[in-house]
């Protein structure tokens, strides 16, 4: 069976490959299309989709919203962007990344207070992007020897209730969907139960299916079987398209595959072609 990955990221966000390196490992991994959804930016895009058209791969053109719901972090995926809304897409997060820069400015200050021998434009330097997130400072303290991995830095020092690393203010997720909309993308909730719980999940997908929500993500690299069938109910409940993918980043997250997350990730081709037909 065809297989699709409606989730990636490249070092045009917190990835570790080139845009038109997602596509040659999706043609690698015997994937027939592949979106590159790289963190509230389309600075990958066009580099990107030319590399697809070189390839036997679909490429979709996406971005990964950081956005807001009731002060939780809620990723929304745009997927199947045309190319003439690209610039609209930057121009929508410019407000993001400048809050964006001011967190990570107060993170290595506060990594700095803690004794750590960490600059900004040493992380900055590590990636392509406008601006780092906290991948990026967690790859240079297990390069410096501070934590033994990413997760582990994660897990303490980045972690938000660790108070040394403060979010930024970020877009509304409702927003977000409307925009997504009106600019002829599809909508979609990222990984739903990483921000939300199930009950979370019904407060939010009635006013968010109001506001155009197009689909829900139902096959993600660490979903176990029970968040699958709870992702595919809540799918089929609110009247949701499906949509999956690996959320492969590379050396940020070692562990996830293209295409197969952790060896037994599974999105069919048939998600892909209702999303196309919705776009």
């Amino acid at each position: 069976m065809k297989r699709c990955d409606l989730h990636t990221h490249s070092y045009c966000s917190d990835g570790s490959f080139a845009p038109s390196e997602i596509v040659k490992l999706a043609e690698k991994a015997g994937v027939s299309a592949v979106a590159l959804t790289d963190h509230n930016t389309a600075k990958g895009l066009a580099e990107f989709t030319e590399a697809g058209a070189r390839s036997g791969v679909i490429t979709v053109a996406g971005c990964e919203f950081s956005t807001d719901y009731n002060g939780t972090e809620l990723h929304i995926v745009g997927l199947f962007f045309p190319r003439e809304s690209w610039k609209e897409i930057e121009d929508f997060v410019e407000l993001t990344n400048i809050a964006k820069k001011n967190s990570n400015l107060r993170l290595i200050e506060a990594l700095q207070n803690e004794g750590f021998d960490i600059r900004y434009e040493e992380v900055a330097a590590i990636t392509d992007a406008d601006e780092f997130n906290r991948a990026h400072v967690a790859r240079v303290m297990t390069e410096k020897g501070y934590v033994n991995s990413v997760d582990e830095a994660f897990n303490t020092y980045l972690k938000e209730s660790n108070g040394l690393y403060v979010p930024p203010k970020r877009i509304s997720a409702f927003a977000t969907v409307e925009f997504i909309k009106n600019y002829g993308g599809v909508a979609v909730i990222a990984h739903p139960f990483l921000n939300l719980s199930y009950d979370g999940l019904l407060e939010f997908l009635p006013e968010a299916k109001k506001r155009g929500l197009d689909a829900t993500e139902t096959r993600y690299s660490t979903f176990t079987e029970a968040e699958t069938k709870q992702a595919e109910e809540l799918a089929e409940r609110f009247g949701l398209l499906q949509s999956g993918g690996s959320d492969f980043h590379g050396i940020a997250k070692p562990d996830i595959e293209l295409g197969t997350g952790r060896g037994e990730l599974f999105v069919p081709f048939e998600f892909y072609e209702k999303l196309k037909e919705r776009a």
